[in-house]
């Protein structure tokens, strides 16, 4: 007898893309990197979505931040539902503080104000994205929500994930993966 208990794949270090009839309007259109995806549930944050109450220098100010040798003005992103006054920075690897966690070769997740520190002074990270918040689901739930049919996933890439081109952000992780958006279906089992 054979075990056909499918394999888990874990999706951390992916894009997650909402399906075209995502019914959940905090979803809606958003692309999500999903920084943990494991058995026990999975946390990611929302890419294309910006967080218009708040600037980068208000909230150096709040934290009693100077900037010094900011070189470009940092946008403060919607990140997710879960937590929105806790802060988190997505990050190219090449500047690590105590408290990043790597997760993958290229991009680091920090929660601490040790990054913004070195942002505000110029000798942050290449890239970044800061996002107050941060999406999260229970175990299993991500998966269940995958067969559903609700997200696809891409694979990320610096330019997705960094670039300042928000509204053209779920498009192009689509298009990525050589889908029509108006062939999508938001039905599991149809194209």
């Amino acid at each position: 007898m054979t075990d056909e208990t499918p394999i888990p794949t874990y999706l951390s270090g992916q894009l997650l893309v909402a399906m075209p009839r995502m019914s959940d309007g905090r979803f809606a259109r958003t692309v999500i990197y999903l920084c943990v995806h494991t058995k026990d549930g999975a946390m990611g944050i929302v890419i294309n979505r910006m967080l218009g109450s708040l600037t980068f220098k208000q909230l150096l100010e709040q934290l009693d931040i100077k900037a010094h040798g900011l070189a470009e003005e940092l946008r403060v992103h919607y990140g997710g539902p879960v937590e929105t006054s806790k802060g988190f920075v997505l990050h190219s690897t090449d500047k690590l503080e105590e408290g990043s966690v790597l997760i993958d070769d290229d991009v680091a997740l920090t929660p601490t104000t040790d990054i913004l520190r070195a942002i505000a002074s110029g000798s942050g990270p290449r890239h970044s994205l800061l996002a107050l918040g941060y999406a999260g689901w229970g175990p299993g739930q991500l998966d269940s929500e995958l067969q559903d049919n609700v997200w696809l996933n891409v694979d990320a890439d610096d330019s997705l994930l960094f670039d300042r081109d928000i509204e053209t952000k779920w498009h192009r992780s689509i298009a990525k993966i050589g889908i029509d958006v108006n062939k999508l279906s938001g039905e599991a089992g149809h194209a």
